[in-house]
């Protein structure tokens, strides 16, 4: 009977805490509903490319053509306040003035613990970008001007550098598509692996398989030279790594 009993606890309190989960999954509002924008698929030229100039790297090379599907990309960059509020349930209201400044120190795996959460509460596919789709949203997608950086040839209009912290996301000019933070404020980690580029034409790279080193994309506000800012510079990093110059970006699949 005191089985029985222990059982019919144990059962109510496992109903409780699935009753529980699934109002704050009813009540959970998706803080990027409204910040995703549309890129359409296209064909494009990715890596060390003529505006890209003396300062392109080896890792860069060699330019070579790239197809990518269409995609949705954050607006901005995942903010503290969006992490707080998915990862925590911290109303954003109740934070600092530091809520609308990117999550640093994220490492691949919190970058992806935290896209996780957000596909459990949403039911959307959010993922990190391919380091092809971020190249091609960072470059301005179909409407590409063919800027050094990430809508403009002068990187103080568009990226946020050479600084002593970061900033508040959406504070300098959009690139062609209306995406902030492209060039500068904190690295955005990608899904994949890193490896040298291949010369042949390509659709829809996703990188190896596996590896060792995953890819980040478009500088931090710590570095010490505009050229880390460019649209085809890229850089790697082990997954369990961190810094507070690196945080991260979501796309979203076209259903």
């Amino acid at each position: 009977m005191k089985n029985l009993f222990t059982t019919s606890v144990l059962c109510l309190m496992a109903m409780a805490f699935c009753l529980k989960a699934t109002a704050q999954y009813d009540e959970f509002k998706d803080p990027f509903e409204g910040e995703m924008v549309f890129v359409e698929g296209g064909t494009f030229t990715m890596g060390c490319t003529d505006e890209q100039g003396k300062s392109c790297k080896t890792i860069e090379k060699p330019a070579h053509q790239v197809t990518v599907g269409s995609f949705y990309i954050a607006k901005y960059e995942v903010t503290i306040a969006q992490w707080a509020y998915v990862m925590e349930r911290t109303d954003a209201a109740t934070l600092s003035k530091w809520g609308e400044h990117p999550a640093t120190d994220m490492t691949w795996k919190y970058a992806n613990d935290f896209i996780d959460t957000l596909r459990h509460y949403t039911g959307k596919k959010y993922r990190l970008p391919t380091e092809a789709e971020w190249e091609f949203a960072a470059r301005g997608g179909n409407l590409s001007k063919g800027y050094k950086y990430a809508g403009s040839d002068k990187v103080l209009e568009v990226a946020h550098c050479t600084a002593q912290r970061t900033e508040r996301v959406g504070q300098y000019k959009p690139n062609e598509l209306g995406l902030y933070d492209m060039s500068g404020n904190v690295w955005e980690w990608c899904s994949d692996w890193y490896d040298y580029y291949e010369e042949y034409p390509q659709t829809n790279p996703k990188g190896p398989d596996t590896g060792v080193l995953h890819v980040f994309r478009g500088g931090g506000w710590d570095d010490d030279t505009p050229s880390f800012c460019r649209v085809s510079c890229r850089y790697n990093e082990i997954p369990a790594s961190c810094a507070n110059d690196r945080g991260f970006r979501i796309v979203l699949d076209v259903e």
